[in-house]
């Protein structure tokens, strides 16, 4: 059968646009903030199996401040990615079959008493409505599970299960085989109440139309609150509530102060629900980083890099196919032909797929690495990272196998400890400045930071050569050593690796972000340099790194 390809009957930019907006919200914005917080929350007591003192008490007030500034840094930052992730969603659900055709009737009713005033006084109040509306509904799911709960989100296995779960049903209500609607009387009681005119009526016809667009709003909704929730940050899910209510309420405000553009909308058709199976496909793609959080963080080995990667080439490719025609769910209207804009997207698509191919001998696949399981679960990997710097002649080289070395997988290359004592006392053995690496299973900007910038040749050489690495895991699950198992004064139990890190980390360091460099002085255990995040900029990592040599020597 041929495609006719036809760029005269319809405008489709925003198919691109919300394809556009929906990659943003899948990749740079929420899922970059995820692991920006850790599952802290427990406490150690002072004793032989607690944690190492670190930070004697005369530098303890100092570094607590660095630190906290640092933090505070990388919550703002987590924030700011939720906030923009919120605004991409909420453009992504202006685009859906429930609300884009409520569009124009929404605003001739604004606009029916001819004048322009009056009508962007009602329009802004509706908006306003909105955003309380969904702020509101963010600000709920914080009451309802707690600061602590939100911190323990992003790595507890059942959560992450379940989100998984959660996602894969919104991913199977946007193909179409059914939709999540609220109950009728909810809707028809907030329309009796729209009814009465002045501001509670206006109120509640945003409530109206939240309620009726439930079905296309709802798995977005639902996904940026399950992200936000697992970024740990307080105040995420009233954020992203806030950007996704701006950018759906600010659309009826514009049109209703400038009428005239209504004209230049697309009509509704067949296009609209193209979205709603592309958004489908994103997220159902999405929902494999938490299955693979939770595989990773139990040490299950049931969900390699291999596999992730081969379902993402599988998922994409049908998208690319399903942009083309080749596919078509329920609720598609035929397609006699491919519009240009749709066919570049599919090329886009298609070409993505054929990109990660390569990942399956072992590519780096940099654009996406931190979204993959680590390189190390690879079975059949020809890559050798590092490029030239690959070398251990000056570095870790002891022979004795390193503690809890076999449930962890280390960066290519690279020999770290994962105990902090040990690690210590290897570097004083070697006479060499610690670099601590608290990191996280679930954390994707850990990811990228190991195969993106510690396979720079020059920071690898770094590493490599000049520290001793400790990597601490504060969210595995792990349970410790009996010997090792302690409680707080409090009487919670500490029973995981994962807790112990995180106590070390949170108690001394008055911070939980991961990822989070710490550079020590093995024989006083003093900070050489202020610690810090995530930093993609290999010369700026680098930079950090020879200031805490420069300190050391």
């Amino acid at each position: 059968m041929k495609i006719k390809i036809n760029t005269l009957r319809y405008n489709f930019k925003p198919v691109i646009v919300t394809v556009l907006f929906c990659f943003l919200l899948l990749t740079d914005g929420v899922l970059y903030a995820q692991d920006t917080v850790s599952p802290a929350g427990v406490q150690f007591t002072e004793g032989p199996a607690a944690a190492p003192a670190i930070i004697k008490k005369k530098s303890a007030t100092v570094k607590a401040k660095i630190t906290k500034v640092a933090d505070h840094q990388e919550t703002k930052k987590s924030l700011w990615a939720i906030f923009l992730a919120g605004i991409a969603g909420g453009f992504a659900a202006l685009l859906m079959p429930c609300i884009f055709p409520m569009l124009p009737l929404t605003v001739s009713y604004f606009t029916k008493s001819g004048e322009k005033g009056r009508a962007a006084g009602k329009a802004a109040i509706y908006g306003i409505s909105i955003i309380v509306i969904y702020v509101v509904m963010g600000l709920l799911v914080t009451v309802l599970f707690g600061a602590d709960a939100l911190n323990n989100l992003s790595t507890n296995g059942v959560f992450n299960f379940g989100f998984f779960l959660l996602i894969v049903l919104f991913a199977i209500s946007f193909l179409g085989a059914f939709e999540i609607t609220l109950p009728n009387s909810w809707v028809n009681k907030m329309d009796q109440n729209s009814d009465k005119g002045g501001l509670a009526g206006l109120f509640f016809m945003a409530a109206t139309l939240s309620l009726v667009s439930f079905s296309c709003t709802g798995p977005i909704i639902g996904t940026l609150l399950v992200q936000a929730a697992t970024t740990g940050a307080l105040l995420g899910p009233a954020i992203g509530m806030l950007g996704f209510a701006l950018a759906l309420a600010l659309p009826f405000v514009l049109f209703a102060l400038f009428p005239s553009l209504l004209k230049s909308l697309p009509k509704s058709g067949g296009w609209l629900n193209s979205i709603k199976v592309v958004l489908g496909f994103l997220e159902l793609a999405l929902s494999l980083k938490f299955l693979s959080n939770v595989d990773l963080a139990y040490h299950w080995h049931w969900f390699d890099r291999e596999i992730f990667l081969v379902l993402w080439i599988v998922i994409f490719a049908m998208m690319g196919f399903y942009l083309l025609g080749k596919l078509s769910f329920l609720h598609d209207s035929p397609l006699p032909y491919i519009a240009v804009p749709r066919l570049f997207m599919a090329i886009i698509v298609l070409s993505f797929s054929l990109y990660m191919i390569p990942g399956l001998w072992g590519a780096p696949l940099r654009s996406i690495s931190a979204f993959l399981p680590p390189q190390a679960t690879q079975d059949f990997d020809l890559y050798a990272p590092g490029g030239n710097a690959v070398g251990t002649s000056n570095a870790i080289n002891d022979d004795k196998p390193h503690k809890y070395a076999e449930l962890f997988d280390k960066p290519k290359g690279l020999n770290p400890f994962f105990d902090y004592d040990e690690g210590i006392a290897y570097a004083k053995k070697m006479h060499k400045p610690v670099m601590i690496d608290f990191t996280g299973h679930a954390c994707v900007n850990c990811r990228k930071m190991e195969a993106n910038v510690w396979t720079d040749q020059q920071v690898f050489k770094k590493i490599n050569n000049d520290y001793v690495l400790i990597q601490l895991y504060v969210d595995d699950k792990t349970d410790l050593a009996t010997s090792e198992q302690t409680a707080t004064p409090e009487g919670r139990q500490i029973k995981t690796i994962g807790n112990k890190w995180s106590y070390l980390q949170t108690s001394k360091f008055v911070a939980n972000s991961q990822p989070f460099y710490v550079l020590l002085n093995p024989e006083t255990e003093q900070l050489l340099v202020a610690p810090q995040g995530a930093d993609f900029d290999p010369s700026g990592y680098l930079n950090y790194l020879e200031m805490g040599l420069k300190a050391y020597r």
